[in-house]
């Protein structure tokens, strides 16, 4: 009964709480207020069943936190899964593009002019605008994790960075996705991007950054942050943020400005306009092998 004298004192510590819940302690274990042993019986079972229950829930706090943690997990994961991997559709995209990028090289192989290239160019880029978002959303619900490296939408769980390293190389793009997954975010941009095609933001705030964007260009965007990587559709009516989150729903989301959290959260921004840079379209044409950076 020790512990029950000790629990009202501990919530009670100072004051006139303090002093009520040490009354009510003696009076009811102990009845050295008066001859109460009424009274004493009457509260001394829910007294006791309270301060051990105080007592076993901090005792076993860590996993209790542990099971609470895994269950909002579960369900928040089950919530995100509203959207379900599309394989097969995936597949379909994958050869569909394909069959575009070798028609669009030949005609740019047999252009006469600069004028010609440049039409091609800009057909691959409507293309591409038009296919890579389609193939991102084949993998929404697709379970993330750390080490995730699947191969396609629902084949397994994916991290971040393969997320993007994949889509861009069934999209047609000649990279090892092994190595560009493993790259930190900046390197990953510039795998694709010269420096200076790359805007690099630090601290600011998360309104200011979202302002920004609808000054830029539309296209593909590849994101980096702090400690993740990510695409971003700038589509002229406002952004999509298309990633695997490490941050629930734990799967590969589709999230509008309000709903970016892990975009909203980073302190560091680093993106690069895909689709808008007439390189990367002329080496995705050509199916050229591209160099990864940091390797």
């Amino acid at each position: 009964m020790w512990l029950a004298r000790s629990f009202f004192r501990m919530v009670g510590a100072s004051g006139r709480l303090g002093r009520d819940a040490s009354f009510v302690a003696d009076l009811c274990l102990t009845g050295r207020r008066g001859n109460l042993p009424q009274m004493r019986k009457k509260w001394m079972i829910p007294v006791g069943l309270i301060a051990g229950l105080a007592a076993g829930g901090w005792f076993w706090r860590t996993p209790i936190q542990e099971i609470w943690t895994f269950i909002t997990r579960k369900v928040e994961l089950n919530a995100g899964q509203k959207f379900r991997p599309d394989p097969k559709q995936y597949v379909i995209l994958k050869n569909e593009l394909e069959k575009w990028r070798l028609q669009l090289a030949e005609r740019h192989e047999k252009a006469k002019s600069k004028q010609e290239r440049m039409a091609v160019e800009h057909d691959a880029r409507v293309i591409l605008e038009q296919m890579l978002p389609s193939l991102m959303r084949c993998w929404l619900g697709t379970p993330w994790d750390f080490h995730g490296t699947a191969e396609g939408p629902g084949g397994g769980k994916i991290a971040c960075g393969y997320f993007v390293s994949t889509v861009l190389k069934d999209a047609g793009f000649n990279v090892d996705r092994y190595r560009l997954a493993q790259q930190p975010s900046g390197n990953i941009l510039q795998t694709f991007l010269s420096k200076k095609e790359c805007s690099l933001t630090v601290g600011q705030r998360y309104d200011a950054f979202t302002s920004g964007l609808t000054h830029k260009e539309q296209g593909i965007y590849i994101v980096g942050l702090d400690s993740h990587v990510a695409f971003l559709v700038n589509d002229g009516a406002g952004f999509h943020f298309i990633h695997s989150s490490g941050s629930r729903p734990w799967c590969v989301v589709d999230e509008e400005k309000n709903d970016a959290q892990v975009l909203q959260r980073s302190n560091w921004r680093m993106i690069g306009n895909l689709t808008s840079s007439a390189d990367v379209i002329r080496v995705w044409l050509k199916g050229s092998k591209i160099s990864v950076k940091g390797t």
